[in-house]
């Protein structure tokens, strides 16, 4: 999805103004006029869509378009709700079930609302990998998703509070979710979503914002790179006894620095270096954000190698050298036993991925998977900052078999070895193997992590592609 940004429009506010300056000279303007404002409806599908226009259903790339649908026939207390058919992880209409809706035209003012509400069932027990809102493909600046929703076959309430009300004075994003078959099989289910709305329930309380995932982090940087402060959290007490935490956008947190003029961060968390040591911190909602980054400037930093080959001979996974197939994630996996932590990094317009606090990391690429039949070769270039006291690095890339689903029964995967003397700290590496797999028409993850009670904590990670090879 590709981010576009918009502005807010305010025409009908300003012809206003012009009326009235216009008209002053005449007449005061009367007690009863009115200035126009956003709906405030929190309705969003009862037993139809409420005040969504005409075009408001925006399936996402490689999803099953004809997913979802109303159901008249099944409902909450009710004949109707929202119906999403997940397909089948081998359908070639689309490996999965997801989308955003979005109200056409105008946004809506909910500012008076604290959570997103709804009642779900499903076919069978599954678990859907994300629900939430603010989604709108503009900024999607003000954006909230609920991880692994657990449905089961009866009809239950679910909420997603809202992170700070406040800042949602004009949202277009009303709804999105993305549900898959990692935890059936490969086999597709169904599952239903009925009265759904943004409500004032009054029981939300007791806010625990979080940066990092609450981890005080020393960051070693470099001057003129940008970093990206991740693992954006708030946490509510529900009023039952439940704790909720979702996933927030960065929008939603006031970032400060203890000195801008050596680390700036903005508003979406991207924190520009120059030089020395500053600390970055946050709040939301004006309650002080669990988590730190200490950055310091250590020098400039070098981009790595230009890949040289030509890209009919290459399946790219990340790099800015070629055109990349999808990738479903490059951290995202196994918690809790997953420390790692990512973010973007940009040096002259170059990208890169900064792995901190490593453990070890999947890089999932499943919708759809890779044929590399023709390509024989795994490529990436690394570079470690300061060379561990030990260092053990193991890569694994796993084809996910004719049903491509990871763990369906048919895997298989390879294992490559490196260590020390594999890397020069400092400096951007080369890593590259042969793939040995004697089926790999479906490649579907690569996995890198620490073994031997490695030491490595840090690395940045570029250029990671398939190619052919002697």
């Amino acid at each position: 999805m590709k981010n576009i940004k918009f502005m807010y429009s305010r025409i009908t506010l300003l012809t206003g103004l012009l009326f009235v300056i216009t008209m002053s000279c005449e007449r005061d303007i009367s007690d009863e006029a009115e200035f126009a404002t956003l709906s405030k409806t929190g309705e969003i599908f009862t037993d139809s869509p409420i005040g969504l226009g005409s075009d408001f259903y925006f399936p996402y790339l490689g999803s099953k378009a004809t997913a979802w649908s109303v159901d008249e026939n099944e409902g909450y207390e009710s004949q109707a709700s929202m119906r999403f058919d997940v397909p089948n992880a081998n359908d070639p209409d689309g490996s999965y079930a997801g989308g955003i809706f979005r109200v056409e035209g105008s946004g809506r003012d909910l500012t008076e609302f604290d959570a997103l509400t709804f009642w779900a069932k499903a076919s069978q027990g599954v678990v859907i990998g994300e629900i939430g809102f603010g989604q709108d493909f503009g900024l999607n600046q003000y954006q909230v998703n609920d991880t692994n929703v657990s449905l089961s076959t009866n009809w239950v309430k679910y909420v997603i509070p809202i992170p700070d009300p406040s800042k949602l004075f004009d949202e277009r994003g009303m709804f999105w979710y993305s549900a898959g078959t990692q935890n059936t099989g490969g086999l597709g289910y169904t599952f239903w979503i009925d009265e759904l709305k943004f409500e004032r329930l009054g029981t939300i309380g007791q806010p625990r914002p979080a940066i990092l995932n609450g981890q005080d982090l020393v960051q070693d940087a470099f001057a003129g790179i940008d970093l990206e402060i991740t693992g954006l959290t708030q946490t509510f007490n529900l009023g039952s006894g439940l704790n909720k935490t979702v996933n927030v956008a960065p929008s939603y947190f006031d970032f400060t620095s203890s000195d801008p003029s050596l680390a700036f961060v903005d508003q979406f968390g991207v924190v520009s270096v120059s030089d020395g040591t500053a600390v970055i911190t946050a709040s939301l909602g004006g309650v002080e954000a669990q988590g730190s980054m200490t950055v310091s400037a250590v020098g400039g930093f070098d981009v790595a190698p230009t890949p040289t080959r030509n890209s009919s001979d290459v399946i790219s996974l990340f790099s800015d050298s070629y055109t990349n197939v999808p990738v479903d994630f490059f951290n995202g996996y196994w918690e809790p036993w997953q420390t790692t932590l990512s973010s973007d990094f940009v040096v002259s317009g170059n990208n890169m991925i900064h792995y901190t606090n490593f453990n070890f990391v999947g890089i999932q690429f499943a919708n759809p998977t890779i044929d590399a039949t023709e390509f024989s070769k795994v490529h990436l270039n690394v570079y470690i900052p300061e060379e561990p006291s030990n260092l053990d690095f193991l890569i694994t890339v796993r084809d996910f078999g004719a049903d491509q689903v990871d763990g369906g029964g048919d895997d298989t995967f390879q294992q490559i070895f490196f260590n020390g003397t594999d890397f020069e700290p400092g400096v951007w590496n080369t890593l590259e193997f042969d793939i040995t797999l004697n089926v790999k028409d479906n490649m579907g993850l690569l996995i890198m992590e620490n073994i031997n009670g490695s030491s490595l904590t840090e690395l940045y990670v570029d250029n990671i592609y398939f190619y052919r090879g002697n």
